[in-house]
């Protein structure tokens, strides 16, 4: 036979009142369901925990050893339980995620601010990072939830599509063709072209080559950072390509960005999380609202999105 919680409440409950009339009335069970808790415990530690008499009730000294003891392990179990019912109830909880560097300076924020609003006791981490780095936050447990574009398929990571958008060329105010309602990409070939490094650039020149076999993008410079090449339109430096999310950031240096077409491709972006690991609610309740906030601003997923 196993100590049982009910013993050890039991046994807490007599100790506390002193009375076996008083303990049972406080557990909302019979005297003598109590006193048989309390000699099943007697039985499986094989000591006696208390010293009765026909006047009044006192621990052992065996009872006296034990009581603070077991005193810690209920109050640290309670304090367990009401953790997990704070957690579930989404009173309580960090969520860690991963975005590329553009989308956590653009998208996110605003995303989080929200969130926060309906969940003001979860706190959000955000990391922001190379884009080829996100899936390896999430596979490490660096993070929980992971977000960018496509990758190549990984059997460990689970991939689950939150929007999808076209490509857009960002213009100077002056730029010949920063006043059309859209743009060629044969058209955008003629003029100096600025491009972020890595797998944005390599994915995009595919895609290209595969609709339209005469066109590469050969860029005058490449640079890691969006915020890079925005600043060196806005000096007159060239043109540089972007997805529409990042339209706040673009505004905020006064540019125009224009819808390309001819062919118009689009990329698509997920929401990454580790198979087989379960997500926290507090995990859950973000990857929910984030996929909510998308389906309620249709400007993210508009391909006619017209920024002057």
């Amino acid at each position: 036979m196993n100590v049982t919680l009910r013993q050890l409440r039991a046994f807490l409950a007599v100790t506390r009142t002193g009375s076996f009339t008083l303990a049972a009335e406080s557990l909302y069970i019979t005297q003598s369901a109590l006193s048989g808790l309390i000699k099943e415990l007697e039985q499986v530690l094989g000591v006696r925990l208390f010293d009765r008499s026909t006047r009044r009730i006192q621990m052992s000294e065996v009872g006296r050893g034990i009581y603070p003891l077991i005193e810690k392990i209920l109050a640290d179990l309670d304090g367990a339980l009401d953790e997990v019912a704070n957690i579930k109830a989404l009173k309580r909880g960090v969520v860690r995620v991963a975005a590329p560097q553009l989308m956590a300076c653009t998208l996110l924020p605003e995303v989080i601010s929200a969130f926060a609003r309906d969940f003001p006791n979860i706190t959000v981490r955000l990391t922001d990072c190379a884009v080829e780095s996100v899936t390896s936050r999430v596979f490490s447990g660096e993070v929980d939830l992971g977000i960018g574009p496509e990758r190549d398929p990984n059997s460990d990571i689970d991939a689950t599509l939150l929007f999808e958008l076209p490509f857009h060329a960002v213009f100077h105010r002056e730029h010949p063709l920063a006043n059309a309602h859209s743009v060629r990409w044969s058209e955008l070939a003629d003029y100096p072209l600025i491009t972020l490094q890595g797998q944005f650039t390599e994915r995009l020149s595919i895609d290209l080559h595969n609709t339209m076999r005469e066109l590469d993008l050969n860029p005058n410079a490449t640079v890691t950072f969006m915020s890079t090449a925005l600043s060196m339109v806005s000096a007159g430096l060239g043109a540089t390509i972007c997805i529409p999310y990042a339209a706040s950031l673009v505004h905020l240096y006064g540019l125009s960005m224009r819808l390309l077409v001819a062919p118009e491709i689009f990329r698509r972006f997920y929401i990454f999380t580790r198979n087989g690991r379960s997500l926290s609610p507090a995990a859950e309740a973000f990857r929910n609202h984030l996929s909510q906030h998308i389906e309620k601003h249709a400007s993210l997923s508009a391909a006619s999105m017209h920024t002057a």
